[in-house]
């Protein structure tokens, strides 16, 4: 089975990953709009973030109204504005600055409804992680800030430096062995800075019954249903990849690291500490 979806250039609406194809607990599709252009859509039994990746526009939801929202030209050039949309509601999307607008809109399923929100880009959470040539920055975009306010989903991005590794030490969160391990699907829609780069996502588990690496380009997404996933960038290019989590048994994020990789974590503790 393959995990990856490649890129594609598509005006409007585009799905990705349906929830239960290949992974059971997220989706991802992608909303590519021009100038002043809109798109409306319902979801019902799916809970949704719309994570704007460059562009400004106006977001309704139901009866509720978002002005002005993002200000980066790209992923690389600032935090991310969020919208959260919950079970059986009605949105909309407008562009409103007379450019391209590219929104990705990730989902999870879900019983409760909650009311809309925004994360605002002041309101996300970078967290450094890692050290020597497993280096990158995290943001938080729905997170430990959704308690109470979503179902299932996590949100959140990724900046890998230039010729490192990210999602490393390898870990895996197939296993629901609480306050060890939780079980929750993932997937992972990447960018590449310069866009010619390329990065490569490598998954395996313990028996190497799953053994696969996919070449990364702009705009690939992949499904991460199980196993180790971590990722590499090519020297000279920086990797970004937005992520969603969902699964049936809550929302703690609690991963499991490679026991082959141990010794690597245990370096990097002395060397913190140093």
């Amino acid at each position: 089975m393959s995990y990856i979806s490649l890129a594609t250039q598509q005006q409007g609406f585009r799905q990705i990953f349906r929830i239960g194809e290949k992974t059971k607990f997220t989706g991802l599709a992608m909303l590519a709009l021009g100038p002043q252009e809109s798109y409306q859509g319902d979801n019902l039994a799916e809970e949704m973030a719309l994570v704007i990746l460059s562009g400004t526009c106006q977001i309704k939801v139901n009866d509720m109204v978002f002005d002005n929202l993002g200000s980066r030209k790209d992923v690389f050039s600032g935090k991310a504005t969020t919208v959260y949309v919950p079970i059986h509601s009605h949105y909309e999307v407008t562009e409103v600055k007379g450019g391209k607008l590219e929104i990705a809109i990730v989902s999870a399923p879900a019983d409760k409804q909650y009311q809309p929100f925004v994360v605002q880009p002041e309101e996300v959470v970078i967290n450094h992680r890692g050290i020597l040539n497993w280096q990158r920055d995290v943001h938080d975009l729905i997170t430990d800030n959704g308690e109470n306010r979503v179902e299932r989903i996590i949100v959140g991005e990724t900046y890998s430096y230039s010729g490192q590794w990210s999602s490393y030490p390898s870990h895996k969160h197939d296993t629901n062995n609480l306050p060890f391990e939780s079980k929750l699907d993932e997937l992972y829609l990447f960018k590449v800075d310069p866009v010619e780069g390329f990065g490569i996502q490598v998954m395996y588990s313990d028996d190497l019954s799953l053994r696969e690496a996919y070449i990364i380009k702009d705009g690939d997404a992949v499904a991460l249903p199980e196993g180790y996933h971590p990722v590499a960038s090519a020297p000279g290019y920086r990797i970004y990849y937005l992520w969603v989590l969902g699964g049936e048994h809550g929302r703690a994020l609690q991963p499991h690291d490679d026991p082959n990789l141990k010794w690597i974590s245990n370096v990097a503790t002395m060397l913190k500490g140093m």
